[in-house]
């Protein structure tokens, strides 16, 4: 990959196939002179389509961790980031390997793993959801006559809401636990990927926080509001609208925790995105990632003039002069469109009509035609993203309402299993 101009900087972009996130990087990379090498999860044979790939597997980050360092001998690299949670002890352990800014490989575990994650904020006293672990193999009647109602299921490596499910009583729980347990391994090397932690629900209002660490202090790129209540079974992500509507000393608070809660899982550098709930009693760590906002979610995100999120991850990742990290004065907002049903996607109507919505920049749907559709909880994916600018909040959240009302989607039944 050639650039004109001064010797490039080279980062080593941890990826998976299915990724969203790898055109957005691309492009800032292009736009900062910076030569990008997609260090991607699969197989040799499979790696071909992605120019001048490194094949890895991120099962083994014993291994891929050894690839990149003899790749690094003879394409010295500036920076390993990871886009997606997947890769991000990979990265951690590789720059630490090889010397370069990185988190500590136990803080980006800790951020990984929801169990590790909650031990270490009790332990620094951050408000976080009371907590228990167990097996999948565990008896669910059993566990159920030992928590406390209502209480969430998840598993502790899934990610974008997988398998995390809302029981209200025991009923509920077993229901749910062996849900949960059903799209688990049924084997693997990491025993953490056959256990679920059990954690009580916290009610209140979520708030997403994007961030970005440099030598251990957080700075606030957005802090979205969630308008859309999520109080279960399932934890369906919708809308993210951005400046927040709340109350600026709410918003200190949140700002606050959040920073207390980077501090005791030690992550140091690069991108973060935390999930918290307020409530009467404050703000409540929901989640923690070393990664940036997933999806192409990031599309609403312009700082100074006109950079991108991806943008500030790569000037913070090699060392480079960050623009400026004040977010645009217009409010923005992104929908997630949610999958209704199961099925087979056959169209999508109405995309021109929600296109001409005012305030809407773009509707982009994901979600392959005539390829099966899975809802949450087993599902990850989402039909598709709209993206809205407008002069308030409130403004922007109308008007991804008005866009989600135009479009229709046809979702064929599946056939029945004989």
């Amino acid at each position: 990959m050639h650039h004109p101009g001064p010797v490039q900087k080279r980062v080593l972009l941890l990826v998976t196939p299915t990724t969203y996130r790898a055109q957005a990087f691309a492009s800032a990379a292009e736009k900062l002179n910076i030569a990008v090498v997609y260090g991607i999860d699969t197989p040799a044979q499979l790696a071909v389509r992605w120019q001048g790939a490194l094949p890895l597997d991120f099962r083994d980050p014993q291994e891929a961790v050894g690839k990149i360092i003899a790749f690094a001998r003879e394409n010295p690299l500036d920076a390993v980031l990871a886009v997606d949670d997947s890769g991000t002890v990979i990265a951690a352990a590789a720059s630490a390997a090889l010397g370069l800014p990185h988190n500590p490989p136990e803080a980006a575990v800790a951020a990984r793993n929801k169990h590790r994650m909650r031990q270490l904020l009790a332990a620094a006293g951050v408000p976080a959801p009371t907590f228990q672990l167990f097996a999948a193999d565990d008896d669910p009647t059993w566990i159920a006559r030992q928590v406390e109602y209502p209480c969430v299921v998840k598993p502790l490596l899934l990610s974008a809401s997988r398998g995390v499910i809302r029981a209200n009583n025991p009923d509920e729980f077993v229901v749910a636990f062996q849900r949960l347990a059903r799209m688990l391994p049924p084997t693997a090397e990491d025993p953490d990927a056959r256990r679920v932690l059990v954690e009580r629900y916290i009610h209140g209002t979520e708030v997403a926080l994007e961030g970005l660490l440099t030598h251990g202090e957080l700075h606030v790129l957005a802090l979205f509001d969630k308008p859309d209540p999520l109080e279960g079974p399932f934890f369906e992500e919708t809308i993210y609208v951005t400046p927040s509507r709340l109350p600026s000393d709410t918003q200190a608070a949140i700002v606050a925790c959040a920073q207390r809660a980077v501090a005791a899982l030690g992550l140091w550098t690069g991108p973060v995105h935390a999930e918290l709930r307020i409530n009467e009693a404050g703000p409540w760590i929901i989640e923690v990632a070393a990664r940036p906002i997933g999806g192409l979610c990031s599309h609403v995100l312009r700082f100074g003039i006109d950079a991108c999120l991806e943008e500030l991850i790569l000037c913070n990742a090699v060392g480079l002069p960050l623009p400026t990290l004040e977010r645009e004065s217009q409010a923005a907002g992104v929908m997630m469109i949610p999958i209704p049903r199961a099925g087979i996607l056959r169209g999508v109507r109405g995309i021109e009509a929600a296109r001409a919505v005012p305030g809407i920049e773009g509707v982009e749907i994901t979600a392959k035609r005539n390829y099966p559709l899975v809802p949450l909880p087993e599902g990850d994916s989402y039909l598709g993203f709209i993206f809205a600018r407008g002069d308030d909040p409130a403004a922007v959240e109308a008007a991804l309402r008005e866009a989600h009302r135009r479009l229709t989607f046809e979702i064929e039944e599946p056939l029945p299993i004989l």
